[in-house]
C-alpha cells in the first residue's frame, strides 16, 4: 500500500538522516515522492468535486520540498521526515490563502485547514473578521460534521492575553488570541483504508466552509 511504503521510508530515513544514507536510496526516495505526488494530484481531484476554486491547482506548485533549509537553524540534519502538501489557490504552498493541508509522518499523520502563519496585517484583518462576525464563524465550528472532526484550533504561538483593541471580555476571547486560524484532524483511523484519498477528502469536504470564511477576509487584505 502506497502510504505504508511511504511512512517505511520515513522511518528509515528519520534513523538515517544524513546525505550518504538518502544518496544510497536515492531510488527508493524517488519511488516514494512519485508515489505521495500521485495521492496529492487525486486529493486535488477529490477537493475539487466540493471546492470548485481548486480545480486548475497543480501538484508541483503544492508538494513541500523534502530538503530542509538548515542556514539559520541549529538543527542541521538535511531532509525533513514527513512528506506534506498544501492545495491551495493562489500558489500552492506558497499562499495566504486558506486551503488543506496533508501531512504524512511516522510520528503521526493528519489533515489541516484554514491560514498557517499570516503576516501581520492579515492576521489583524482575521481577528477582526472573527470579532465581527462571530456568530458566523460559531455556526460553521458547531455543524456537526465539523465538530464532530475539528473540535478546537491550532493554538501553538498564541498570546496570552486579548490583543490591544479588542475588548478582554468578548465572549470568544480565545479565539482572538490565535497567531494561526487553523483546525487539524489527526488520520491514524484511516491509514489502512482502501479508499485513503476518498477518506481524507469526505473530512476536508466539512471544513470548506470554515476555509471560505477565513477566504473573504484574505482575498480582501491581500487584493486576490
Amino acid at each position: 500500500m502506497q502510504i505504508k511504503n511511504i511512512l517505511q521510508f520515513l522511518n528509515e530515513l528519520k534513523i538515517n538522516n544524513n546525505r550518504e544514507w538518502f544518496a544510497e536510496n536515492k531510488g527508493w526516495y524517488d519511488k516514494v515522492r512519485l508515489e505521495f505526488e500521485q495521492i496529492s494530484k487525486d486529493l486535488i481531484v477529490e477537493i475539487s468535486k466540493f471546492d470548485d476554486e481548486i480545480k486548475h491547482v497543480e501538484v508541483k506548485d503544492c508538494v513541500f520540498r523534502i530538503y530542509r533549509d538548515t542556514r539559520f537553524s541549529h538543527d542541521k540534519t538535511p531532509y525533513k521526515t514527513h512528506f506534506g502538501v498544501y492545495i491551495a489557490t493562489q500558489g500552492g504552498r506558497k499562499s495566504q490563502r486558506a486551503g488543506y493541508y496533508l501531512h504524512l509522518d511516522p510520528a503521526g499523520c493528519f489533515v489541516g485547514a484554514g491560514v498557517w502563519c499570516p503576516e501581520s496585517n492579515l492576521l489583524k484583518a482575521l481577528r477582526q473578521s472573527v470579532y465581527d462576525n462571530i456568530e458566523e464563524l460559531n455556526a460553521i465550528r458547531s455543524e456537526s460534521n465539523f465538530a464532530n472532526y475539528f473540535t478546537k484550533f491550532f493554538e501553538e504561538d498564541k498570546l496570552k492575553t486579548v490583543p490591544k483593541g479588542f475588548p478582554k471580555d468578548f465572549p470568544e476571547a480565545e479565539l482572538l488570541k490565535l497567531k494561526h486560524y487553523l483546525v487539524e484532524y489527526k488520520l491514524d483511523d484511516l491509514l489502512e483504508e482502501d479508499q485513503f484519498v476518498q477518506k481524507v477528502a469526505e473530512v476536508l469536504k466539512h471544513v470548506h466552509p470554515f476555509n471560505q470564511f477565513l477566504n473573504y477576509t484574505v482575498d480582501e487584505v491581500m487584493g486576490y
